[in-house]
């Protein structure tokens, strides 16, 4: 049977800690209640079991209640809304032609990025995603994780690589899943937006059952949501912003296009005023092509058994499986002078009487190009715990995959620059004055495709807490433990990317795979009744960039029962991901102006789009990092708490892309540069089109963030009017420096984030309103799109701040019966106007920061059956 701790002064700080991390006093009240014996758990942040819920580090804990408030059944909609989540944090609502990891999403912390933020379960890592994002950003994919299963998430916001090992630079989020279920529970939900036709569809079932000896349960869950097209959106589905005070992004691959006559640049005559450029180009937007949100759909699995056996053993099995598929969508396909495509004199619509050159042209006559993606996940933890005299100890095996595939048939828009040059030559296609060609040619020029991804994750741990010793009268708890993984990670563009036949979309090729093996120990170290000290370290050795050791201090003092005194100090690490290692040539899209080229020839002065070509580096390090927190934590009464955290973490040695604006600068005014490649020049002039610029990945800066966070909490009782209970959560970010740019206030990073919570319980009646924060920033951090940032040395017009609204009330008819209905977004507002940076955001707003989605309403209900 669980114990329960008295409820006395040192309960009441338990409580308070509760409370200004976010989590429910009444569940941690319904603990607080007399007993013999305290059950010892393990708390995020802390291998070693403790008979409380605090710890010396902050953690932030998202209830079930919490969760089921905000109405969200969407991991990546819930987490994004946290003020501790910052740049770096992406959606699917970002699936598109540039994107290298469609159909996935992932959560960063301090803004530091997804692939320095721990993502667990039940305190074990998971498999990562086989496609990385931004070419080699590795994560996981929070959309392989069911809201429904979820029982609480913990985020805690330290460094933690001495007590999780690599990634843990930002912080963890800890994802528990619910067990020790008893009956079956029905809940689905539906909704949709006012504006724009979006819905959401929610189905899960679970079902427990536990006796004496097991536990066994099993969550089926299910999410639909349809398409939310960007034509459908309008002034945020267009590149050109000019009309709304932005910049014109309209892409230089014009349908029609331009040629080259006798080496000359000629814009097609057909092409509308309003489209040429003074340099020659045709410009297309391709803006409507694309999704705000793509439609996808997801369907899942988990269930947990325990057996606990009669000599105090018990066996315990974790399984998950998960099915994602999505789709992106693009533009139809830009080709350029790279193509190599030519039109003979004997064409019969060619008005030019001569073999010419195709220079940049758009098939809007073969459709809009679209990928399919199917992404499926497996997860299997099988291990046995048990206790020997006051030792806790647990050991388990675990195989994790996740395995990605994107596929686009003939119907979907993607042309074969092979099949394209047969079909002018024959001359059944017409290239000219932006004309539809017959369909049956359409599909003798197009073909099929698909990408494959892989990863793989097998690892085994084990690990034993307990007392120690005596320290004085009290005592010194300690855990320790082993680990051994193994990853890999394949990533397979289709042949035909390979051979050069396929133009104007991302192509990613990954290949790599490491072992690596980890110690670690850690101590709670009572100094006095009133102060802890924690101790921690940790040594892991790879298979590739080597070892590291990895120490963390912390103390938490309470020198009376209203406050309470904690800080920590940690270093840490991340290893150098798969594809930052393995990574073949891979491709992106940049938006900039040619500054060279147009003070030669007077062309092409306007930001036009380029391709940039990435390969890994096999000798990269790990980078490092240091961090501390110094927080206190006052609550004079059980019904108020306030806590405040001043934080620092420090990244050295950090992998980064090489600096675009410095290889612009040092090759791309060498004709003959193999670095930054240009075609053959046009007669007369000095520099021809760029055609790509190489890059890779480096051990080259560092970055410094820092900040203060505030959490409040305050529970009032109304009599016979029920309980009023408020929450605020607020991240306040004063410093973030990177290569000596501090980028705090500057384009996607808002110096204030926070979240405000007030929830009503009467009775069965329950409501609860969240107002969501995101402080204003500068717009364009590359003012005049030279492709060198200087945002530091030129100011910019602001973006502006945004607050969201969000309402729900929940009735419980019975003690079976459950019906919600909520409204996100309220007032509707749209995200603020901004000019956007060149690179993803083309469309009049910071995508990764806002969401367009609009005013949501849904209704949802639960029914249970005992």
């Amino acid at each position: 049977m669980k114990q329960i701790l008295p409820f006395t002064p040192r309960v009441l700080s338990y409580l308070i800690i509760a409370s200004t991390a976010g989590i429910s006093t009444a569940s941690i009240a319904e603990e607080s209640q007399t007993a013999t014996k305290v059950e010892r758990i393990e708390v995020t942040g802390s291998r070693i079991k403790r008979s409380d819920i605090e710890g010396p580090s902050p953690v932030q804990s998202i209830s079930r209640a919490d969760i089921d408030n905000m109405g969200y059944d969407n991991l990546q909609q819930l987490l994004e809304r946290m003020p501790v989540a910052g740049n770096g944090t992406f959606s699917t609502r970002g699936n598109n032609q540039d994107s290298t990891a469609n159909g996935a999403a992932a959560v960063s912390l301090r803004g530091l990025g997804a692939d320095a933020t721990l993502v667990l379960i039940n305190g074990r890592r998971v498999a990562i995603s086989a496609f990385a994002e931004s070419i080699t950003n590795s994560f996981v994919d929070i959309n392989s994780i069911p809201v429904s299963a979820i029982e609480r998430i913990d985020i805690l916001k330290d460094g933690a690589s001495a007590i999780y090992g690599s990634d843990a630079v930002a912080g963890v989020v800890n994802v528990i899943l619910k067990k020790d279920i008893e009956g079956i529970e029905l809940n689905a939900g539906y909704g949709g937006t006012d504006g724009p036709n979006y819905e959401e569809t929610t189905a899960s079932l679970v079902w427990g059952t536990t006796s004496e000896k097991s536990s066994a349960s099993i969550i089926l869950d299910y999410f639909k949501n349809t398409a939310l097209s960007s034509a459908e959106m309008g002034r945020l589905g267009s590149a050109d912003q000019s009309a709304y005070g932005g910049m014109d992004f309209r892409s230089s691959r014009g349908f029609p296009g331009y040629f080259y006559v006798d080496g000359e640049k000629t814009i097609d005559p057909n092409c509308p005023a309003d489209s040429a450029t003074a340099g020659g180009s045709c410009l297309f937007d391709y803006g409507p092509y694309g999704y705000i949100t793509p439609a996808s759909e997801r369907v899942g699995a988990i269930s947990q058994f325990e057996y606990r056996f009669d000599n105090d053993i018990t066996a315990f099995m974790e399984v998950a499986v998960q099915h994602n598929s999505s789709q992106a969508a693009g533009a139809p396909t830009p080709l350029d002078e790279d193509a190599g495509l030519t039109v003979p004199a004997s064409h019969p619509n060619n008005p030019f009487g001569q073999d010419i050159e195709i220079g940049r042209y758009r098939t809007v006559d073969a459709g809009a190009r679209q990928w399919d993606i199917e992404s499926d996940t497996l997860r299997f933890v099988a291990g046995l715990k048990g206790e020997i005299s006051d030792w806790s100890w647990e050991t388990a095996v675990q195989k994790g995959r996740s395995k990605s595939m994107q596929t686009g048939d003939r119907t979907q828009g993607w042309v074969r620059t092979d099949f394209l040059q047969q079909e002018i030559n024959a001359g059944n296609y017409n290239p000219f004055g932006g004309n539809y060609n017959d369909p049956a040619v359409i599909d003798r020029i197009t073909t099929s495709l698909v990408r494959r991804g892989e990863s793989h994750m097998t690892s085994f741990d084990a690990n034993i807490t307990g007392e120690a010793f005596r320290f004085g009268d009290d005592v010194v708890m300690m855990a320790a433990g082993i680990e051994y993984r193994e990853e890999d990670v394949s990533d397979i563009p289709d042949d035909q990317f390979q051979r050069g036949l396929i133009f104007g979309t991302e192509s990613v090729s990954a290949a790599a795979e490491r072992d690596q093996y980890a110690a670690y120990v850690e101590f709670s170290i009572p100094l006095a009744d009133n102060l802890e000290l924690q101790l921690a370290g940790r040594y892991d050795d790879y298979s590739d960039f080597g070892s590291t050791a990895n120490p963390k201090v912390a103390l938490r003092w309470a020198p009376s029962d209203a406050v309470t005194v904690r800080g920590s100090w940690a270093q840490g690490f991340r290893a150098p991901s798969l594809a930052q290692i393995g990574l073949g040539p891979s491709e992106e899209s940049q938006f900039f102006v040619d500054t060279y080229r147009c003070q030669a020839t007077g062309l092409d002065c306007t930001a036009l789009d380029y391709n940039i070509q990435f390969s890994g580096n096999p000798n990269l390090e790990a980078e490092e990092s240091e961090s501390w927190n110094v927080g206190v934590i006052w609550a004079p009464i059980a019904e108020f708490g306030f806590g405040v955290d001043v934080w620092s973490i420090t990244q050295d040695n950090k992998i980064d892309e090489q600096a675009f604006g410095p290889i612009y600068d040092m090759h791309c005014n060498d004709q003959n540069s193999s670095v930054c490649v240009r075609l053959a020049p046009q007669t007369g002039l000095s520099l021809g089109v760029i055609q790509k610029i190489h890059s890779t990945f480096e051990n080259v800066s560092s970055q410094e963030v820092s900040g203060v966070d505030i959490s409040a909490n305050y529970n009032h009782s109304l009599d016979d009017y029920g309980l009023l209970k408020f929450n605020l959560e607020w991240a306040y970010q004063n410093d973030f420096e990177k290569d000596d740019r501090d980028y705090t206030g500057e384009y996607g990073y808002p110096e204030h984030r926070w979240i405000f919570s007030t929830n009503w319980q009467m009775g069965n009646l329950n409501s609860n309103i969240n107002i969501s924060y995101v402080g204003e920033f500068e717009d364009t951090p590359d003012i005049n799109f030279d492709g060198s940032l200087d945002f530091d040395s030129n100011t910019s017009r602001m973006v502006d701040s945004q607050t969201l609204f969000d309402l729900q009330t929940a009735y419980q008819f019975s003690d079976s019966l459950k019906f919600s209905v909520g409204v996100n977004n309220l007032f509707d507002e749209e995200p603020p106007f901004a000019i956007g940076d060149g690179d993803g955001d083309l469309y009049g707003y910071v995508s990764g920061v806002h969401n367009p989605r609009g005013r949501y309403f849904y209704t949802k209900f639960t029914i249970r059956f005992n």
